[in-house]
């Protein structure tokens, strides 16, 4: 038993766990007490952990408090472990879908998923009296929009390129810090190229021209992947770039530079002591979230349609629901993580960003992962959203304990989206019990921070922890703590979250949540050069994702809304292994149940219709 450890938790077999409505299962809210952390407090607590023995001892304290110890680490678990969330074939029957060929290029993936989509949105120009367009509410211009402009010779990637270069300029200007490097010749060097595609009646696809940011995280050349530091673009080369940029590449999208994020992903909040921290376009004061902020706050802000991110912990889905935008994460194995850095090995992953829905599936279809055999993936759907609304019989799981788990506002919007479903399509939502729910948190903790611990091993080993921020060094200690006890049982509550999750799937074709507890808080100063220990909104953010990562399903947050202080707040559907055509189905009918509640962000671009 750990050091100051109350009794730990004994585990009942996971077959005899009540999954109903009126289960017993206690739920248990993230038990955090601690305090805002931030400036020389951060500095102190990192030198103590990096003490011998007074660290060791902190950590200690620290771990019994959260519940690390009762739950985790001294639990007696019946179930064997579990090691990565990988999911066999399975022939799962989805409605109003398309068959994807098998062996078409990224190119001619695209351009299926656009034959999939609604009827065309009115030309550009004509939005101002579109329902929900800038005069009645705001509308994002999307990958199609772009394309058409393109065709029509409205305007031109190059162009557009020159727009987006001036406002990434301005947005530096603001300190929104979005950017980690953009490289002005190669973004104008890609979008004349695509500029002579057009004029030559010849693009290569639908996102021929279209601005693309990706993470930091993600190789993409020239950039070096720095994963938010300033040292491991030095200590680790980028010969190629990653599959899912190679992938868009192919497509002809332009590839706009390396969007900013939390320092090795190890934060929820985007602040970055050494590339600046990622500001809202909603509120320049207060967080875009992590680790992928940078991509959510491009997107949100109009510098591109799409943008990639990778997702360990909730990584691309809480900035995306922070900043009003879509943020979608396949199921593990979806996606190649050839070119990710291997921060966690069984639980993260490529996502996509993006303006709308339909331009998720865009980016899904060309970015989607064709080269394993059909035994070990299923073939690809594509959801035929023009469908979307004879969609019948779907059945949304909820736990409500869990659910209003979360401010007022998030409640109460989220609820009312749900009640819209089921006037508008007829859709039903049924209530479960999603057991162990921080028991969960807790073991996907234990496991992200034991991977990121092993992965930079030959890198922390030998380098000085001053070039590391100090919030992340904190991190990186308590990672450093766990031991091999810790990890097999957190891999044994996975075993048990699988067959929880199994269990619900077989009664409802997704699991419906608030994608965060809480909007975006206030970037406070004194956390700027030193980056927080914010636990109380962390936990809050991180609440409802770690089923995506840690049990490798399909997740997706849309907009719903904003509160009373006009931030965002997203709706999170969690689907079966594999479902992701019935996933972006059920995420476009929330799109369109709340697509008049969208707020326009106090920052924001409009690359397609201006005058310079």
């Amino acid at each position: 038993m750990g050091l100051f450890s109350s009794p730990a938790k004994v585990y009942k077999p996971a077959a005899e766990v009540d999954l109903g409505p009126g289960s017993d299962e206690h739920y248990i809210s993230p038990n955090v007490r601690a305090p805002r952390v931030a400036g020389l407090l951060v500095k102190l607590l990192a030198w103590v952990l990096e003490t011998p023995v007074l660290g060791w001892i902190v950590l200690a304290v620290l771990k019994r408090d959260n519940l690390v110890y009762k739950l985790v680490s001294d639990a007696e678990i019946p179930e064997p472990p579990l090691f990565t969330a990988t999911h066999t074939w399975r022939d799962i029957p989805e409605q109003n879908v398309r068959r994807a060929k098998p062996g078409l290029s990224p190119a001619e993936r695209v351009q299926e998923a656009v034959g999939c989509l609604p009827a065309r949105l009115p030309e550009p120009a004509a939005a101002l009296a579109v329902p929900g367009g800038p005069a009645s509410g705001f509308r994002r211009w999307t990958v199609r929009d772009f394309h058409r402009a393109y065709s029509s010779g409205q305007t031109t990637p190059a162009m557009v390129a020159r727009r987006f270069l001036a406002a990434a300029k301005e947005c530096s200007d603001l300190k929104m810090a979005m950017f980690i490097s953009c490289d002005a010749a190669d973004v104008m060097r890609q979008a004349e190229d695509s500029t002579r595609r057009y004029q030559q009646g010849a693009p290569l696809s639908a996102m021929d021209g279209v601005l693309v940011a990706v993470k930091d995280e993600l190789d993409c050349l020239p950039y070096p992947t720095t994963g938010g530091t300033r040292w491991l673009g030095a200590a680790r080369r980028c010969a190629a770039d990653a599959a899912c940029v190679a992938a868009l590449r192919a497509c002809g999208a332009v590839l706009a530079g390396k969007a900013n994020m939390h320092e090795l992903g190890a934060g929820t909040s985007g602040i970055n002591p050494h590339h600046g921290s990622t500001r809202n376009p909603h509120d320049p004061g207060r967080v875009a979230g992590g680790s992928s902020g940078g991509s959510a706050a491009a997107v949100c802000a109009g510098l591109c349609p799409v943008a990639l991110g990778a997702d360990g912990g909730g990584s691309v889905r809480m900035p995306a629901a922070l900043c009003g935008v879509v943020g979608f994460k396949p199921t593990a194995g979806r996606l190649s993580n050839s070119g990710l850095l291997p921060l966690n090995w069984t639980v993260g992953m490529p996502g996509i960003l993006a303006a709308t829905v339909e331009d998720a599936l865009i980016a899904y279809a060309a970015i989607v992962d064709q080269s394993k055999p059909s035994p070990l993936q299923p073939e690809l759907n594509l959801p035929l959203l023009m469908c979307t609304r004879s969609m019948a019989n779907i059945r949304l799981a909820r736990y409500g304990k869990w659910f209003d788990d979360s401010s007022e506002d998030i409640r109460s919007l989220c609820g009312k989206a749900l009640r819209m479903l089921h006037a508008r399509y007829g859709w039903e939502t049924v209530e479960v019990t999603v057991p162990e729910i921080e028991e969960m948190r807790l073991a996907h903790y234990v496991t992200m921070g034991s991977e990121c611990t092993a992965s930079l091993a030959k890198y922390l080993d030998n380098m000085d922890r001053s070039e590391i921020g100090w919030d992340v060094r904190i991190g990186l200690s308590a990672y450093g703590s766990f031991s091999s006890r810790d990890y097999l049982n957190a891999q044994r509550l996975r075993s048990r979250q699988m067959y929880f999750h199994e269990r619900i799937f077989e009664a409802a074709d997704a699991i419906v949540t608030p994608m965060t507890g809480v909007t975006a808080y206030p970037l406070q100063d004194d956390a700027l050069r030193t980056g927080e220990l914010d636990y109380i909104n962390g936990a809050a953010l991180v609440r409802y994702s770690i089923a995506g990562n840690f049990l490798g399903l399909p997740a997706i947050t849309v907009p719903v809304g904003h509160d009373r202080g006009g931030l965002p707040v997203g709706l999170q559907l969690v689907g079966r292994p594999w479902s992701e055509a019935t996933l972006l189905h059920l995420a476009h009918a929330v799109q369109e149940a709340c697509w008049e509640r969208r707020l326009p962000p106090k920052v924001h671009f409009d690359l397609l219709l201006a005058k310079h």
